[in-house]
């Protein structure tokens, strides 16, 4: 079978941002290069009649939803950690990012699947609720809600809030 025209260009283009998706939904870069890789390999066979329809990425991005939901349900859950992570971090320090990455993968991973596929497209890969639905395959309402739910888990999660930022401001 020949490669679809524009293809090869697309991943190219836009590997990188997919992998940062698939990365922000499976929390493991390895899982994610290989979320990518499955949904793209999925998409590859439908890809002429997805540029005719104009929308090949909205189609990706669902194929990887769709993927991660599945291996989700097959795979064992990984390690949980059992430490707490230090309560204090300066921000301007640049090792304080890293920890407020690793807070916010933690905070991502206790959301159900549904709320966290919808910060992921909506937040980090910036889409419009409607982009966002279209993806999930739902109403735009459904959007909103878990959107609503899940920036309320996320405001109270330990090391989130703006109030625990300002308190290590001053320590």
């Amino acid at each position: 079978m020949q490669e679809p025209d524009g293809f090869r260009e697309f991943v190219a283009s836009r590997s990188r941002a997919l992998t940062r998706t698939a990365w922000l939904l499976t929390g493991d870069w390895f899982a994610a290069e290989d979320l990518v890789q499955t949904s793209l390999a999925k998409t590859w066979p439908r890809w002429e009649r997805l540029v005719q329809d104009g929308a090949p990425e909205l189609y990706v991005r669902r194929v990887m939803i769709n993927t991660y939901a599945t291996w989700w349900r097959r795979r064992w859950r990984h390690e949980v950690a059992t430490q707490d992570l230090p309560d204090a971090v300066d921000r301007d320090d640049v090792y304080a990012q890293v920890d407020l990455r690793s807070v916010l993968s933690a905070a991502l991973a206790g959301l159900p699947n549904r709320q966290r596929a919808t910060i992921v497209l909506r937040f980090m890969d910036d889409l419009t609720e409607a982009q966002t639905a279209e993806v999930l395959g739902c109403s735009i309402g459904t959007v909103k809600s878990q959107t609503a739910k899940a920036l309320t888990h996320l405001r109270h999660y330990p090391g989130l809030s703006v109030a625990s930022w300002e308190a290590q401001r001053h320590d």
